[in-house]
């Protein structure tokens, strides 16, 4: 099957993963629409960058606020309307909130959640049909080593990419049939922006992890590009850490 400029849809690809990811994805032929929300200069420089290695990548960029759900629908309706069917979607983008469980406000929860699970849901309501009619298709799921293992502070970013791995997982189920992929990737902690305000313990954290270091985003971006790719045809449904062993040993060792 050759993927040569296969449309495939990523959220969140203006910066840190979601950018290695549309650099991989465009490294290999295909044509890749991503959305960004305040990432102007950083989606600008990407798509320079690339097109200066490949003048003929065909790429787009596209200002959504995700969190925002009139504006999701918007998108959702014009993918449905796009009578070129995609190929692909990654679901990269993500909102984050740390407090104890005990603490959480519904309001800031239901905010991760929008943009974590609902986002996901409705878009690939939008781009599925049209996969599942052509018999190819692939999704992908950024989810997270949280909604394997529990960790203080975490629960509600852990239930929203909890609740995205239960949808991917069903999805899969039903559309196997019909030549759909859908996978989920969980990563631990990767050396990004959002890694920012762990700074102060960053060399703690590192040592905890059984590789001894953080996951570049390339790191991330060559596992999701392989599952776009033909030789990953029949891998569906599956969990697939990203996250140097960290999920594989136990939290309290020697």
């Amino acid at each position: 099957m050759s993927l040569a400029h296969k449309r495939i849809l990523v959220t969140g690809g203006g910066r840190g993963l979601g950018a290695a990811i549309v650099r991989r994805l465009s490294a290999a032929g295909h044509a890749v629409t991503f959305t960004y929300r305040s990432a102007v200069a950083e989606a600008e420089a990407l798509m320079d960058e690339i097109r200066a290695a490949t003048p003929d990548a065909r790429l787009i960029a596209r200002p959504v606020d995700l969190a925002d759900r009139a504006a999701v629908e918007a998108l959702a309706e014009e993918l449905e309307a796009d009578p070129e069917a995609y190929y692909g979607f990654c679901h990269n983008a993500g909102a984050s909130y740390d407090t104890l469980a005990a603490m959480i406000d519904q309001d800031k929860a239901e905010a991760v959640m929008q943009v974590n699970h609902f986002t996901f849901v409705r878009l690939t309501r939008a781009l599925v049909r049209p996969m599942t009619r052509a018999r190819e298709g692939r999704i992908v799921a950024i989810g997270s080593v949280a909604a394997l293992q529990a960790n203080q502070g975490n629960a509600a970013y852990a239930a929203s990419k909890a609740a995205l791995l239960a949808h991917a997982r069903g999805l899969a189920v039903e559309t196997a049939r019909r030549g759909v992929t859908v996978n989920y990737v969980a990563p631990g902690f990767i050396d990004t922006g959002m890694l920012a305000k762990f700074a102060d313990y960053r060399d703690r954290m590192a040592a905890q992890i059984p590789a001894g270091r953080f996951a570049t985003p390339d790191d991330v971006a060559q596992v999701v590009a392989f599952l776009f790719s033909p030789g990953a045809g029949y891998i569906t449904g599956a969990v697939i850490p990203v996250d140097g062993g960290l999920s594989a040993q136990l939290a309290a060792h020697r």
